[in-house]
């Protein structure tokens, strides 16, 4: 009898121990982590996918359109078809749509897409195939064709390097997005161009629906839906009619000097590569930027819902010359002649010049133990800074830089004054443009080349600013560089009467209605000097409406009364390299409106090929007809 009471107590306790322990995970679950459950059910009953929002359109000056939306037809398969289901589709779709099967299955794969939203795997099927696929739809579970917003760029090539493109936003990007600004990978962005820098803008605030699910993640019905809000325009002050112009005189100008000898290299018949080139235009006014053209040019067409492999290694292909470089902002030259300007200014500041003084040009300069000569060591005589322009004499702005050495040298106040005009005009800084990747420049001076020496001595051997480099500095040679950009804006302060402005290239933000949100003001960048203008103004009319003029034979079919031309030649030497043509021109010359700066690569000198390209520009600027664009062979070539 007490063996077997010891037995039931046993059990009892056992009992006991076994529902105190229950009810203990019980209070636990209900109780202590209650809320923390409720949320995870709620969590699992509820999903949310965003809504893209429709994009602002980019517009010309006049409102035409450069990029905006459209909406095509795209072929989706939604990835919750089963195994067996998604194995028939992608045969049967690869078969009507003529997409290797193991693309489709790349598609369905991709984990970007959210598993509650259906995944394009084509856009802008044929019509056939949609019709095929609404009328078997039996043969295709969960296929359908559904409209879907695409970016467009109804010019091509047009604008390209102004508007940029949008492409599928990256790990980097996304992990530096401000956390209200929303984006989820899959997304579009902008990645270069407008497109970037008014992202925020452009893109608009995305919407998102919330759908409550069951278990099995099947969707029961629509919880929520928050409406995107669509971008707004942006309106930019490129005038279409002209960048075309700018685009096809550049591609133009290029092809015909890849026709020509390189005099330069007189022991060879060796062709001029004219690879690559630039041109700009500004409205002398405000600063507006009227077209920027850089050849070799892309499509931003081809970005649009991925952009394939083989087209992005083209675009990257040193050999291609790099297609998606902006060389109006980014490319970097020995200004050469057109430099003289800076250089002339320097010396009327210093007052080792003056309007009406003279230097004696024999066609030849030494210092130290240096001479440097013009151009086929032409000999031009007693020679003015007015017609040292004109014919683009060596000589006179040698004896501007070998004569500020001596003071550079000791110290004394004004011996930099080539820089210190540079950097005021707005060399060696960014612009400001609202363009990403804006190159710098480069101003060199003493400090300059002790520092790179100090940084790499085995590289840069000589620490000393030799009257060498001074004389060089002179006429934009030596280690001077400049962006197309910042010349044309040192010509436009020189115009505008020492009024430097920011180059402006968006005007206004519009809605999605067209009614203005935002005007852009054109904003000063600070006073420039601008000594003996009409001295110089003269100078550089010569340059196109004289005999002696340096363009005379780029300009001969154009017709030199009001609105006239005026400009400057330049022809820098490249190490390794092909000359460097440019020229930078503005019209009229009375009272400029336009600044046109050209600059094209291993091309010749700046009155054979920049100067061509310009012409062209001048005349669709003026309203007059634009010739084709030959290329000038210099005297004594081809």
């Amino acid at each position: 009898m007490t063996e077997t009471r010891l037995r039931l107590s046993i059990v009892g306790v056992v009992i006991v121990a076994v529902f105190a322990a229950m009810f203990a995970r019980l209070w636990y679950l209900q109780i202590a982590s209650g809320s923390q459950y409720v949320a995870a059910a709620a969590s699992n009953s509820y999903r949310t996918v965003p809504e893209p929002p429709l994009r602002g359109r980019v517009l010309d000056a006049k409102g035409r359109v450069l990029a905006d939306d459209r909406i095509a037809n795209v072929v989706t398969v939604d990835r919750r078809i089963s195994d067996t289901e998604r194995d028939l589709v992608v045969g049967r779709l690869a078969e009507l749509l003529s997409v290797p099967a193991a693309t489709l299955r790349e598609r369905l794969a991709d984990q970007r897409v959210s598993p509650y939203q259906p995944v394009p795997v084509a856009v802008d099927a044929p019509i056939e195939a949609l019709t095929y696929v609404s009328e078997h739809a039996e043969d295709f579970p969960g296929v359908e064709a559904q409209p879907m917003a695409v970016r467009r760029y109804p010019n091509g090539t047009i604008g390209a390097h102004v508007i940029g493109y949008t492409g599928e936003i990256n790990a980097e990007e996304l992990e530096g997005a401000p956390a209200s600004e929303r984006y989820s990978l899959g997304d579009d962005i902008g990645k270069s161009g407008v497109e970037q820098t008014y992202e925020r803008v452009l893109r608009g605030r995305p919407g998102r629906y919330e759908y409550e699910v069951d278990a099995a993640g099947r969707v029961l019905r629509t919880a929520r839906r928050v409406r995107a809000t669509p971008g707004r325009d942006v309106q930019l002050t490129i005038d279409l009619d002209i960048q075309r112009v700018a685009e096809q005189a550049l591609a133009e100008g290029l092809a015909s000097a890849r026709l020509q000898r390189d005099v330069v290299d007189r022991a060879k018949f060796t062709p001029l590569r004219a690879s690559a080139g630039s041109v700009v235009v500004i409205d002398t006014t405000d600063g507006s930027v009227v077209a920027l053209a850089s050849n070799p040019t892309f499509d931003p067409n081809a970005f649009t819902n991925g952009i394939p492999t083989a087209t992005w290694r083209a675009l990257n292909d040193p050999a291609n010359h790099y297609p998606l470089l902006n060389r109006v902002v980014s490319g970097q030259y020995a200004p050469g002649s057109t430099f003289k300007l800076i250089s002339g200014i320097a010396g009327l500041r210093s007052g080792l010049v003056t309007a009406t003084s003279t230097v004696d040009d024999q066609g030849r300069y030494k210092i130290s133990d240096q001479v440097f000569t013009n151009d086929g060591a032409e000999v031009n005589g007693r020679i003015s800074l007015q017609r040292a322009m004109t014919v683009s004499s060596d000589v006179y702005f040698y004896t501007i830089g070998g004569s500020l050495w001596p003071k550079q040298r000791r110290g004394e106040a004004g011996g930099d004054i080539i820089q210190e005009t540079a950097r005021l005009y707005g060399f060696g800084r960014a612009t400001g443009i609202d363009l990403p990747n804006e190159a710098v420049g480069r101003v060199p001076d003493a400090e300059w080349k002790q520092r790179i020496h100090d940084a790499r001595p085995d590289a840069f051997p000589y620490p000393d600013w030799l009257p060498g480099d001074n004389v060089q500095l002179a006429v934009g040679q030596g280690d001077m560089l400049a962006t197309p950009l910042q010349l044309a804006m040192a010509f436009q302060a020189f115009v505008a009467d020492g009024r430097l402005a920011t180059p402006r290239l968006v005007s206004r933000i519009l809605d999605a209605d067209g009614r203005v949100v935002r005007t852009v003001p054109a904003v000063d960048a600070g006073r420039v000097p601008v000594p003996a203008r009409d001295t110089l103004l003269a100078g550089f009319a010569g340059v196109v409406g004289t005999d002696e003029g340096t363009a005379k034979g780029a300009f001969a079919s154009y017709p030199q009364q009001p609105p006239a031309v005026g400009g400057k030649t330049g022809t820098a030497q490249v190490a390794g390299k092909q000359n460097t043509s440019l020229f930078v021109g503005f019209t009229p010359i009375q009272n400029p409106r336009y600044v046109v700066a050209v600059v094209a690569e291993e091309a010749g000198y700046g009155s054979q090929t920049s100067a061509p390209i310009a012409r062209a520009v001048f005349e669709a600027l003026n309203g007059l007809p634009v010739a084709p664009v030959v290329a000038i062979p210099p005297a004594g070539g081809n």
